[in-house]
């Protein structure tokens, strides 16, 4: 049954705030203290997160989060004026962390410090920057980190349906975590076709249409882009399936019967489709055989 969320970046974090922390910093002493709530006005937003935290070794300090759908290039200059603002606030060191879930457009290299001169001043702020694109999805998986689970598509190895089963079976395992599930099948559509989807996680896809992710992606105007892209990659999209296919059997079994990849390779983008759940089911790829259109297995 279809729900809505509140799947803010926020809530994503109030999951596991310690765990959180300790990925970020690499630091296995640190402890999440509070998620603060800090009204800075014309700087505050939903997307920025605000942590005290504690170690042995750096006693108290803040951790600004701030979680970007895109990299933006207003983000160094606003990030920096958070960083004051609570530095200011709460008397604290601050170590500013920005996310960035999917990759800009351009291939320069991204900025980690707003910089500006004037008049032979200087002012410099560094800050620590994540991209979820660049990292592997299998730490996140074995570990498991929570607040990241919802985002493996879109990670390195994430565009694996195995993966995709995985993490839903991690946050279904949890019933605090099920509304998490709507954002993971969010993030899937960026990788996956919906078809696909929908038979992993027996989704009704409208859901997603509450997610303040999807309003972000809609005011931009990319999520036309992006399901007209879905739309010509189902009508051109028998080789995308066949790879679907082919990986879910492959991150199962590894090796995959020469003979039973010829086969695959003659049906049409709907019988391989058809094929998609029992994948997910059998116990080795010769029992795939019996779900071909043409029934036994070759002798």
């Amino acid at each position: 049954m279809a729900r809505g969320a509140d799947i803010g970046s926020k809530r994503l974090i109030s999951l596991a705030p310690t765990a959180w922390l300790r990925w970020l910093l690499r630091d296995d002493t640190v402890e999440a203290l509070a998620l603060l709530t800090a009204d800075f006005q014309w700087v505050s937003r939903e997307t920025d997160i605000l942590l005290r935290a504690h170690s042995p070794l750096h006693g108290d300090f803040l951790v600004i989060n701030e979680m970007q759908l895109r990299p933006d290039p207003d983000m160094p200059r606003r990030l920096t004026a958070y960083t004051a603002l609570a530095r200011e606030r709460y008397a604290l060191p601050v170590y500013p962390v920005v996310v960035n879930i999917l990759s800009g457009a351009g291939a320069a290299p991204l900025p980690t410090r707003f910089e500006t001169e004037f008049l032979g001043l200087v002012a410099r702020q560094d800050f620590h920057q994540v991209n979820l694109w660049e990292l592997d999805a299998r730490p996140i998986l074995q570990e498991p980190l929570w607040p990241l689970l919802p985002f493996v598509p879109v990670m390195q190895g994430g565009n694996d349906a195995g993966a995709l089963a995985q993490a839903l079976q991690l946050l279904r395992a949890d019933p605090n975590l099920a509304e998490m599930e709507t954002l993971l099948a969010f993030f899937a559509r960026f990788v996956f076709p919906s078809e696909l989807i929908r038979r992993i996680m027996r989704w009704d896809m409208v859901v997603l249409r509450e997610s303040p992710w999807y309003q972000e992606i809609f005011s931009e105007g990319l999520e036309q882009g992006l399901q007209q892209g879905l739309e010509q990659g189902l009508q051109q999209g028998r080789e995308k399936v066949l790879k679907m296919l082919l990986g879910v059997l492959r991150h199962r079994f590894g090796e995959v019967p020469e003979e039973l990849v010829v086969r695959l390779e003659r049906l049409s983008a709907d019988e391989l489709s058809e094929l998609l759940d029992p994948a997910l089911d059998v116990s080795r790829p010769e029992e795939l055989y019996a779900f071909l259109p043409d029934g036994a297995e070759p002798g």
